[in-house]
């Protein structure tokens, strides 16, 4: 069992847009391919328009007849220049990341595209003023970075962080419930990479601090970019001791337990949390629901359910 893999490749790790990093600098052929380009709009919240089953992408000349300092460049397809923009005012049908990806079946350019103008746009809302040196800061080519009055340029920040699943190197995983989560509602235990810290430390003390539990034998398993608000999640497996006890000290977990490969394939099999679940009787009685599609932490809990 140490030596499970992914068995797919994550979610909004698919991407496949051609992101053009070369006309991020060349206003005009910016300025040239706008009139043909598609726009994306989205609140802060995250939240786009939907049309049927897909993500509404009007025409970049609703917003302006020429590309705006507010809107950033996502990249080309199928021959269109792709733009996003925050916009407050957007309504009719909306859904977030999460959701549209638990309730269509979205590709993997469009997925590329809603990733990325997330994760940009929530840049930009908290890149207003520059770390240097203080002065307001204002976007430049294409939104993929911002300027300093003084002439500083800052670049999308990105947080690392990682993500582990605990197993006993043989049928039992470890699963943990945050306290702001739902009842039944369990997944990897994960935190943030300290400066300094590298990724198999970060995994041995994240998992020590959240429930008590020393690791050993980490592996790297993959990454996914995770937009909410700019983080890249990666991915890693551990093995521990189940008669370890479990202490939660730093408030963020409230209970964990040791689940057997049929209860998680039992679950895996009722769907995701967030998605219909079918018959009420019967979600009643689940003792364990699981994270959706979008998040590479069902990813890592397949790959690990279908090894035999």
């Amino acid at each position: 069992m140490p030596g499970f893999q992914l068995k797919d490749v994550p979610l909004l790790s698919r991407s496949v847009l051609d992101r053009a990093e070369e006309l991020r600098s060349d206003e005009q052929a910016l300025k040239q391919g706008w009139p043909g380009a598609r726009l994306l709009r989205m609140n802060r919240r995250g939240q786009v328009r939907v049309d049927g089953d897909s993500i509404l992408l009007e025409p970049a000349t609703t917003l302006a007849p020429e590309p705006v300092p507010e809107a950033v460049f996502l990249g080309i397809d199928g021959g269109s220049h792709l733009w996003a923009v925050r916009d407050e005012e957007i309504d009719g049908k909306l859904m977030d990341l999460r959701v549209v990806s638990t309730l269509m079946q979205l590709d993997d350019v469009t997925l590329g595209i809603l990733s990325a103008a997330l994760a940009l746009l929530n840049w930009h809302d908290r890149a207003r003023f520059s770390a240097v040196d203080g002065t307001p800061t204002v976007p430049a080519k294409a939104g993929w970075t911002r300027v300093s009055e003084a002439g500083h340029e800052e670049f999308p920040r990105i947080d690392p962080a990682v993500i582990c699943l605990v197993h006993d190197g043989a049928d039992r995983v470890l699963l943990a419930r945050q306290q702001v989560w739902p009842e039944k509602m369990f997944s990897l235990l994960a935190g943030f990479v300290e400066a300094g810290e590298s990724l198999e430390r970060c995994v041995q003390r994240e998992i020590l601090e959240e429930v008590g539990v020393h690791v050993r034998e980490i592996r790297y398993l993959g990454s996914q970019p995770w937009p909410l608000p700019r983080s890249l999640m990666l991915g890693f497996a551990a093995v521990a001791d189940p008669g370890q006890p479990l202490t939660f000290t730093d408030g963020e977990i409230v209970e964990a337990h040791w689940f057997t490969r049929d209860e998680v394939r039992q679950a895996l099999d009722a769907g995701a949390w967030g998605a219909p679940l079918g018959d009420s009787a019967a979600v009643a009685e689940q003792r364990l629901f699981l994270p959706g599609s979008i998040s590479i932490a069902r990813s890592i809990i397949e790959s690990w359910a279908a090894e035999r």
